[in-house]
């Protein structure tokens, strides 16, 4: 099982800047993909920024040039840096990872997800 845990959401103002963490834990043999998305009350859930092993990247285009997504030195982690944030950007944002790890002996693929974390602009 393949667990990740997110942190750094909060409260800002229009135009302020918070960092957002997220850890992967477990079995973990390798990620091939990590990435955010957000959901707003009464709407879907959406991509912001994903990160792949390669360092490859791919931004929502509401958010580029705004955002930057990031992997850690672990390789287990990701950031996201967001700047000039928006009070419609308000959403519970949430940690997806995706990969291999070892279950019972076996390595098996793996898509998991965090629990959210609560990002709320001001205006």
């Amino acid at each position: 099982q393949v667990q990740l845990v997110e942190s750094g959401g909060g409260l800002v103002q229009a135009g302020g800047s918070l960092r957002l963490s997220c850890a992967a834990s477990g079995s973990i043999v390798s990620i091939n993909a990590m990435g955010w998305y957000r959901q707003a009350p009464g709407k879907q859930r959406e991509l912001v920024a994903t990160i792949t092993s390669g360092g490859s990247t791919n931004y929502a285009d509401s958010v580029k040039g705004r955002f930057t997504i990031s992997r850690g030195n672990a390789k287990n982690t990701v950031y996201l840096q967001m700047n000039s944030l928006k009070p419609e950007e308000t959403a519970v944002y949430y940690c997806n990872a995706d990969g291999t790890y070892v279950r019972a002996g076996s390595y098996s693929t793996f898509a998991s997800w965090g629990q959210g974390t609560q990002v709320t602009v001001s205006s």
